[in-house]
C-alpha cells in the first residue's frame, strides 16, 4: 500500500511528496488506533450528540499525531496550490509548514484575546473540541483529493481542491457556531466578525505569505 502511494504521487511530482503522504496516512491511522473515534466519530461535531470516545481518557500521542496529520495535509495542499515551478522542493515545503504553524499560533492568540475580552470562556471551551473535529473531518476529505490531484499534476486542480476544502471547512464551522450562538438577531454580527477575523483572514494571510515565499525561492 505504501509503495503504491509513493509511486502514484512521485509519478507526477517528487519522491518526497509520496513519502510525506504515506507518513501523514500513518499518523491518521495510528491516532485512530490509540484513541478510537478521534477520526471515525468526528462528524458528530455537526450535531449535538456526544461522541462515545469523549468519555474515554484523552491519549496525548493520539492527539499529537492527528494534529500532525491535519498540519501536514493542510501545508501540502497550500504548497501545491501556490507552487508554480516544475520541481517540487522539500525546503520550500518546510517553509510553508512554518507559515502554517505561525498563522495557527497567531490565530490561537486572537481566539484567547476574544475569549478574554468578551468573557465567553465556557462557550469557546465547549466549541474547541468540535472545531478540531470539523478540521479533522475536512482534512480527511482533503487527503484523498490530494492523492488524486498529485497524480494529475495539474496546478489548477490543486487550487480547486484547496478552495473547495477551505469553503467546506468555513461553511461547516459557521453552521456549528450559528447553532451554538444564535440566540438573538444581534448575534449575527458577532458571528460574522468572528468568522471573518479568526477564520477567513488567517487563511487568506497563509495563502498570501505562502505565495510570496514560493515566488522568492
Amino acid at each position: 500500500m505504501g509503495a503504491g502511494i509513493t509511486h502514484i504521487v512521485s509519478y507526477a511530482t517528487a519522491p518526497w511528496c509520496g513519502w510525506m503522504m504515506l507518513i501523514l496516512l500513518f499518523c491518521a491511522v495510528v491516532s485512530e488506533f490509540l484513541q478510537p473515534g478521534i477520526i471515525s466519530q468526528a462528524h458528530y461535531a455537526l450535531g449535538q450528540t456526544n461522541r462515545i470516545y469523549r468519555d474515554a481518557p484523552v491519549h496525548f500521542l493520539g492527539q499529537v499525531l492527528i494534529m500532525l496529520f491535519r498540519l501536514g495535509t493542510i501545508a501540502l495542499a497550500v504548497y501545491l496550490a501556490v507552487h508554480s515551478g516544475e520541481r517540487f522542493g522539500f525546503g520550500s515545503f518546510a517553509l510553508i509548514v512554518g507559515w502554517v504553524i505561525a498563522v495557527l499560533i497567531v490565530k490561537m492568540g486572537g481566539t484567547v484575546l476574544v475569549d478574554y475580552t468578551f468573557q465567553i470562556s465556557r462557550r469557546f471551551s465547549a466549541l474547541y473540541s468540535q472545531y478540531n473535529d470539523i478540521a479533522t473531518m475536512t482534512t480527511c476529505l482533503l487527503y484523498p483529493c490530494l492523492l488524486f490531484t498529485l497524480r494529475l499534476g495539474n496546478p489548477t486542480a490543486h487550487r480547486a481542491v484547496l478552495a473547495v476544502s477551505v469553503g467546506l471547512f468555513i461553511g461547516l464551522w459557521t453552521y456549528r457556531v450559528v447553532r451554538s450562538y444564535m440566540k438573538s438577531p444581534a448575534a449575527i454580527l458577532y458571528i460574522a466578525l468572528y468568522i471573518c477575523t479568526l477564520e477567513v483572514l488567517p487563511i487568506a494571510a497563509l495563502i498570501y505569505l505562502s505565495s510570496i515565499t514560493i515566488a522568492s525561492i
